[in-house]
């Protein structure tokens, strides 16, 4: 086997759940499995390591469902501001290198290991790659055992190996570790002696592995929590908060919630570096974890309640963390993407993007005999186009789609908030199919062959919306990018047909329901440029 960075990739991707065992696992209503934590370890011996070396990290363990990467990536902003490289840092030898490690990843699986907020470059990713690789299959062969792809950890306990094995290689000193799925039971839960744990915004999904409701889901993710380690929380459902507190007093850790958002944050002379509202509770609950991590290390006098430490102000603007309420601008037409994919994010993605329509575009005035009544859409009148580019390849999308309808419906006032909705597989490209770094081997085949999923949904939106829209099912991810502009260049007379507002960002195309469908269409786009 080659070692570049494609000869990686191509050996992880390997190690994917095919669709025939991840079906299994849905029919079989598979809970997580209880041994994880115990087989994890086991493979960290096998590369050399023990739980407790990595105490040396310095680890912060974040899990949550909305939210955990936001927060995760605020701290580490934070964090940087500390770093020895920043000349107006007077806190020499409390903190000399950063790692980050987060999922999914949206155009390049290195996005996921990250050292002081920068992914690893292709040949340090090939080459502690195949370290781990190297390491696996020498033990494996140590031990007669075999050392073919199938003997080896699946994809995320792959990338979690390496990521630990990355950081401790590179003299890491402090590590932000977001938890996968769950919490008990989640692959990066070795660790053995974090820093502080934090619990973002709670709600359902990953019904199949963590149950169905709010309590067994608090459970699971109470599970990062540690003896003598203060785990942060936002406010949570009471269901899911009277979970929290019960594990808290099982496990030794003090529970400690942010019941406010910061002031500074609040009042806007903080500007997050990343948009909407919800974002500020995600800062807020990154203030105090910092906050408390830096003090577990030594740091003095460090006061966030009412005024921030410049340090943080910076981190907190100048962090980055792509295809979360992201927008770019493409002549007309206004890109807003967001991978939210259950119910509560796509809320926050809807409420969102209905804060940038009206902004640009105000709600008409109703009179008093029209309160109740919606306005109907604008698809034949003046308004610009505004599209909705969808999928959801795994999860029930259905809901998400009603939801978004239902929410975009009562913000903007219109009975029909999409002039046209598309829909498309994650496959990105016409010609060449996945992005090597985007491959999803999870799906069946002829699922994806004859887009049996986008056309259930197509269906779906019909029933939702009715006639008020015009609906689109396209093969890849380019195919529906395209589709979109062919509707923008109709609308502004680029097509000769017509002639609307040409204004930058004017048409409006919110892209969401999956982190691989915003990827793609990031993809897309860098490559076209």
């Amino acid at each position: 086997m080659d070692r570049t960075y494609s000869d990686a990739v191509r050996a992880l991707n390997s190690l994917q759940s095919n669709a025939s065992v991840v079906n299994a696992i849905r029919l079989s209503g598979g809970k997580m499995n209880g041994h994880a934590i115990s087989e994890m370890i086991e493979w960290c011996r096998k590369i050399g390591y023990e739980p407790s070396n990595f105490n040396r990290l310095n680890a912060i363990h974040i899990a949550g469902t909305k939210g955990k990467g936001s927060t995760s990536a605020f701290i580490s902003s934070i964090l940087a501001q500390y770093l020895p490289s920043r000349a107006e840092v007077a806190h020499p030898g409390k903190l000399h290198k950063i790692g980050l490690y987060t999922s999914p990843h949206l155009r390049f699986v290195r996005e996921r290991i990250q050292i002081d907020n920068t992914p690893l470059s292709e040949a340090a990713f090939a080459s502690y790659f195949f370290q781990t690789w190297d390491r696996l299959e020498a033990s494996a062969a140590a031990a007669g055992e075999p050392t073919n792809p199938c003997a080896k950890p699946v994809y995320f306990r792959y990338l979690t190996l390496m990521a630990l094995h990355t950081y401790m290689s590179e003299g890491v000193d402090t590590a932000v570790i977001e938890c996968g799925i769950g919490g008990e039971y989640d692959s990066t839960n070795i660790l053995v002696r974090p820093t502080v744990t934090g619990i973002t915004s709670l709600g359902i999904d990953h019904t199949i592995v963590l149950g169905k409701t709010i309590e067994e889901i608090a459970w699971h993710k109470a599970g990062i929590m540690k003896k003598d380690s203060v785990c942060y929380t936002v406010q949570q459902p009471e269901a899911a908060m009277a979970v929290l507190r019960e594990r808290a007093t099982e496990r030794g850790s003090e529970l400690r919630l942010v019941f406010e958002r910061h002031p500074q944050i609040v009042s806007g002379e903080v500007v997050l570096g990343l948009a909407a509202d919800f974002q500020k509770t995600n800062a807020s609950l990154a203030v105090e974890i910092a906050a408390e991590h830096l003090r577990v290390l030594g740091f003095k006098g460090l006061d966030v309640k009412d005024k921030l430490p410049e340090e943080f102000v910076k981190g907190l603007e100048q962090v980055k963390w792509g295809g979360r309420c992201e927008r770019r601008l493409e002549g007309p037409i206004g890109w807003h993407l967001d991978g939210g994919h259950t119910l509560e994010s796509i809320t926050v993605a809807g409420e969102w993007y209905a804060e940038r329509v009206l902004a640009a575009h105000p709600s008409p005035q109703k009179t008093s005999s029209e309160e109740t009544a919606l306005v109907v859409s604008s698809a034949a009148t003046a308004t610009p186009p505004r599209i909705l580019l969808f999928n959801q390849q795994t999860r029930a999308g259905l809901p998400l789609l009603g939801t978004l309808h239902t929410l975009l419906s009562n913000q903007l006032q219109e009975a029909h908030p999409f002039s046209h909705v598309i829909f498309c597989s994650n496959v990105t490209f016409a010609d060449s199919g996945f992005r090597p770094d985007l491959v999803s081997i999870n799906v069946s085949e002829e699922e994806l062959a004859d887009l049996r999923v986008q056309k259930e949904l197509a269906q779906g939106w019909e029933s939702i919306d009715g006639k008020g829209s015009e609906v689109f099912v396209v093969r890849t991810i380019e195919d529906a990018v395209e589709k979109a502009r062919q509707i923008a260049r109709t609308w502004t007379g680029g097509d000769g047909q017509r002639g609307g507002s040409t204004a930058e960002g004017d048409i409006k195309v919110l892209v969401t329901g999956s982190v691989h469908l915003v990827g793609g269409v990031l993809e897309v786009l860098a490559v076209e440029e």
